[in-house]
Order: structure tokens, then sequence, then C-alpha cells
């Protein structure tokens, strides 16, 4: 038996049994249940408190989730407040002419983000959640420093979205939406 001919076989054998096993995509379209985009279509994501870091997730969101920019016609609305903390992790002690002193040359920068999905005519929340993430720096002497830390915030920024989306993904597939 060929190599190329196992490969073959094992990905048929794989589709039967994940076929078999009720097997199906979280964000697929299937059957009755119009499947998690259509729902994130219908989310209007709030505007988030937060700078910088909490207009980058906002959009990170509105993109994943290819949500509504507005709040018109929307069915659900997604609130999200933020809490940021940055911890000094690494320090440097020097000791210049007789003097010592303590730098911080490495810090991690915490995003906790705590979410609710509201129904946007009743104002019930249907679900909520908290998201947590730790993202990590290096400081320099330098502008670099500052690149380094809004890095940070970014990519923490994104990972949160990423987070809210598979949350709300499971929940809808779960449940039935609202109309």
């Amino acid at each position: 038996m060929s190599a190329r001919f196992a490969r073959a076989f094992a990905v048929t054998a794989l589709c039967i049994a994940l076929s078999a096993c009720g097997f199906r995509p979280l964000y697929g379209r299937l059957g009755a249940n119009p499947g998690a985009q259509r729902i994130f279509a219908s989310v209007y994501v709030e505007p988030i408190v937060a700078e910088r870091v909490g207009y980058q997730l906002r959009n990170s969101i509105i993109d994943l989730l290819d949500a509504r920019d507005n709040a018109r016609n929307a069915i659900y609305r997604l609130r999200i407040t933020l809490v940021e903390k940055r911890n000094g992790i690494a320090v440097q002690n020097e000791i210049i002419a007789g003097q010592s002193s303590t730098t911080v040359t490495r810090y991690n920068y915490t995003l906790t983000a705590k979410y609710a999905l509201v129904n946007a005519t009743t104002n019930d929340v249907v679900t909520s959640g908290e998201e947590s993430t730790l993202s990590a720096y290096n400081v320099t002497t330098s502008y670099a420093t500052l690149i380094a830390a809004q890095d940070a915030q970014s990519r923490a920024a994104e990972d949160i979205a990423y987070r809210i989306r598979l949350d709300l993904g499971v929940y809808f597939a779960q449940r039935p939406p609202a109309t």
C-alpha cells in the first residue's frame, strides 16, 4: 500500500467517523440553524471606555463577528468593561558611583474584559462572562518601550476579541437565537 493511498484512506475514514458522531462546525450553516455568522451580524458592539485598547478591542470584535457598527435594527447589544494592569516582573540592580539603583526591565500587561450580551428589545442579559489575557513587554531606555507597550495592548485586545467570539459562538450553538 503506498503512502498516498494510506493518507487518502485515513482522511476518508476520519470524515466518515466525524459524520457519524454528530460533529458539526461551530460557525457553520446547518439546516434550520442560521449559523453563527447570521447571529453575530445582529450584534451591536457598544463603545468601550478604555481609550486606545478599548477602541482596538471594539474594532476587533466588530471585524471578527462581522457585527453591526450602529445600534439600528440590532437584536443584541454587547457591553464590555475593561480592567488593565501592568506589573513589573523583572528588575535590574545597578550600582553607579556608590549609589544603588533598581529599575524595572520587563512588565506583564493583563487585560480583563467583563462582557454582557443584552437583548436589545427587552434589555435582559442573555449571557455574560469574563475573559482575561496576559501579554508582556521589555523596557528599554528609548521610544521602543512605548511601542512595545502598545504592541502588548494590541495583542491582548486581539486575544480577548477571539475569546469573546468563541464564548458567544458556543452559547448560540447550544441555544436558539432570539428573533
